[in-house]
Parts: structure tokens; C-alpha cells; sequence
């Protein structure tokens, strides 16, 4: 999860869509009122609200944004209050929660691989770990790095899908086919 505080009043949240399922919730759950959503909203808020050391009473107001099928952006609006503190010096506070890093995309064409090692080695990004089952190509990445996380996970929906498969399963049952740095040996290979 990563939290950023946007002004004095409003904060961003981003989940990923694995963070989402590790707390209960498919991408159907977001959209509905249901009591899972109610206790996750509760657990950001006051999770805010210790990061920041403000507190949160009142309304609020709640935008959502779905990011792909990757999570989402929620940019919660509080109820402004007299005791409420001026940021210094114009800068913004972010707190950062442990970034949740793994990307696994599936392929159903080799050569969309091929394409995407392709446009990755660009980004710069040589790493990932290459897999076939059930006829299908998947792309693991254990650790992706923030900076130019979003412009790889971009590339990484342009040419295949996230997957939804079970990485332990997947490490068990799949063929491995490139170890680690499964962009720089596609890109070297296949010219």
C-alpha cells in the first residue's frame, strides 16, 4: 500500500489488486457497499490517520479510481477542521507501507513475449522470470522497482494480462523456462 498525503485535508491511497485479495475483497467487492469494503475503508483511515497523526472524525468524502485490472486509487477528502496544521514549507508528507512488488502477467503468443522483452530492455528492465503452463506464457517479476513501476506494469497489460494464477503453483507445475533475467535473455536472442 502506498499512502500520500495531497494537501491537509486529502489523502491518496493505492492498493494493488493482490493487496486487495490478501484483505478479503475481489475487484467486485469495490464496487459494491458491502461489509468487507466497510471494514477495509475503517483499516485505511485509521492506518492514515497514525502515519499522519491526524485525526479523522466526520465526513469524508471517497473518490475511486481502478487502475487497469491492477487495483485501485482511492483520494479520500476530510472534513476540514479548525486544529488542523499547515504543511511546512509547501512540501507534502508521504508515508510509504511496505510496496507491494510482484507482477505476474500471462501470454497466450510467445511472440507477444518477445515483443514486450523488446520494449522493456528500453524502460531500462532486463529482469523477470519466464514460465509456460496450460499453454500459456507467464511473466513473473518478484521485484519490481517503484521507480517506473507504473510505466511497467503499462507495457507489461499492452502485450498480455494480469494473471491471476497461483504463484506456488505455478513455481511447482510450470515449466521454467528463463530464470531472473528473462528480459535480457529474450532480448538477446531473439533480435
Amino acid at each position: 500500500m502506498h499512502l500520500e498525503r495531497l494537501a491537509f485535508n486529502k489523502l491518496k491511497i493505492y492498493l494493488t489488486l493482490e493487496e486487495l485479495m490478501l484483505r478479503g475483497l475481489d475487484k467486485e467487492d469495490i464496487w459494491k457497499d458491502s461489509f468487507k469494503w466497510h471494514m477495509l475503508f475503517d483499516d485505511l483511515l485509521e492506518e492514515a490517520s497514525l502515519v499522519y497523526g491526524i485525526n479523522i472524525e466526520g465526513s469524508v468524502a471517497v473518490e475511486l479510481f481502478s487502475v487497469h485490472s491492477h487495483g485501485m486509487i482511492m483520494i479520500v477528502t476530510l472534513e476540514e477542521q479548525d486544529d488542523v496544521r499547515a504543511l511546512n514549507d509547501g512540501y507534502l508528507e508521504a508515508g510509504y507501507f511496505p510496496f507491494e512488488s510482484t507482477l505476474l502477467f500471462e501470454f497466450a503468443d510467445f511472440e507477444d513475449v518477445i515483443r514486450l522483452a523488446h520494449r522493456l530492455k528500453m524502460i531500462p528492465f532486463t529482469g523477470g522470470t519466464l514460465y509456460y503452463m496450460d499453454n500459456k506464457y507467464f511473466l513473473y517479476i518478484e521485484k519490481a522497482p517503484f521507480e517506473g513501476f507504473g510505466k511497467l506494469q503499462a507495457n507489461l497489460a499492452e502485450f498480455g494480462q494480469a494473471s491471476l494464477e497461483n504463484t506456488v503453483k505455478l513455481h511447482e507445475y510450470g515449466k521454467l523456462l528463463i530464470r531472473e533475467k528473462a528480459v535480457e535473455a529474450l532480448v538477446h536472442y531473439f533480435k
